[in-house]
C-alpha cells in the first residue's frame, strides 16, 4: 500500500464498514446490491432509470432472481438505497459497474454505457476508493478505457486508488447457481488492486479467484462465454441434422 487512505479502504472493507455503490441495476446489478448489503454493507444503487430507482427504494423487486422478500428487508433495515443522483458516487469507498456492453450492427461492444459511469466516477474520484468494472467486455478494456479517464486528475491507479476487472457470470433463473454461490474471478491493476477487490467480493461470495491481471480476468469472460455459445451451437446443429436423418434413425418394432 502507498498512502493511508488505501490502507484504510481495505481495513473498512474487511470490516464490512466500507460504503459500497452499484451502478446498474438490472438482472447483474441489483442481486450484487441484496448481496452485498445481506453481508453487512450499507449499499448504493445508481442508475438513470428513475422507475428502478423508485421500485427498490420501495422494496419491490424487478428481478425474478431477488426476492422482494430480502430485497424490502435490507431497504427496511437501511442497508439499501437507490437514487438517479449521480453526486452521491463521491461518498463510495467502492464502486461495482454493472452496465450493458451490447453489440452494435458492426459486431463490436458498444462501450458508451461504460464510458459514461466511469466519467461520472472520474468527476468523483478520491484517494483509497476502489472501481471494479464487472460489465461483459474484450481483453484491455480495463487498462485501455477505463484507467486513461478515472487516472486524468492525476490519481493512479494501484497506487492511489484500486481498479479491477471481475466480470459478471449470473445465470438468471438458476437456482443452484447465484450470485453467491458462483465463484468469482478477479484481476487488479497491480497486487494491491487484486487484493482489495478479493477482500470485497471474498465478503459476499463462496469463493473468489485472483488472476494476475484485468486482462486475464477479462480473458476469462470472453473464452467462458464463446465456450458456451460453441456448445450451444453444436448441439443446435446436432439437432437439426437429427432431425433431417429421423426416418433413417427409426427403428421398426
Amino acid at each position: 500500500m502507498n498512502s493511508p487512505n488505501t490502507a484504510s479502504t481495505l481495513e473498512r472493507i474487511r470490516a464490512r464498514q466500507a460504503r459500497v455503490g452499484v451502478i446498474g441495476l438490472g438482472y447483474v446489478g441489483l442481486p450484487l446490491v441484496v448481496e452485498f448489503a445481506r453481508a453487512g454493507f450499507d449499499v448504493t444503487g445508481f442508475d438513470v432509470d428513475a422507475s428502478k430507482t423508485d421500485s427498490i427504494n420501495a422494496g419491490r423487486s424487478y428481478i425474478p432472481d431477488v426476492a422482494e422478500a430480502d430485497l424490502a428487508a435490507c431497504v427496511r433495515a437501511g442497508k439499501i438505497r437507490a437514487t438517479t443522483d449521480m453526486s452521491l458516487l463521491g461518498e463510495m469507498d467502492a464502486i461495482d459497474i454493472c452496465v450493458p456492453t451490447p453489440l452494435r450492427k458492426t459486431k463490436d461492444p458498444d462501450l458508451s454505457y461504460v464510458v459514461s459511469a466511469v466519467e461520472m466516477i472520474a468527476d468523483h474520484l478520491h484517494p483509497g476508493m476502489l472501481v471494479v468494472l464487472e460489465s461483459t467486455t474484450y481483453p484491455g478494456t480495463t487498462e485501455e478505457v477505463v484507467q486513461p479517464i478515472l487516472e486524468r486528475r492525476g490519481l493512479k491507479a494501484g497506487e492511489d486508488f484500486f481498479l479491477a476487472f471481475s466480470p459478471e457470470r449470473v445465470d438468471p433463473g438458476n437456482k443452484q447457481f447465484t450470485t453467491k454461490t458462483i465463484p468469482k474471478v478477479v484481476g487488479g491493476a497491480g497486487p494491491a488492486s487484486t487484493e482489495a477487490a478479493a477482500a470485497l467480493y471474498e465478503s459476499v461470495v463462496s469463493r473468489v479467484v485472483s488472476v494476475s491481471s484485468t486482462r486475464v480476468a477479462e480473458m476469462v469472460k470472453l473464452l467462458e462465454n464463446t465456450f458456451r455459445a460453441v456448445n450451444i451451437g453444436m448441439v443446435n446443429e446436432i439437432a437439426l441434422m437429427c432431425s433431417s436423418l429421423r426416418p433413417c434413425l427409426t427403428t421398426e418394432s
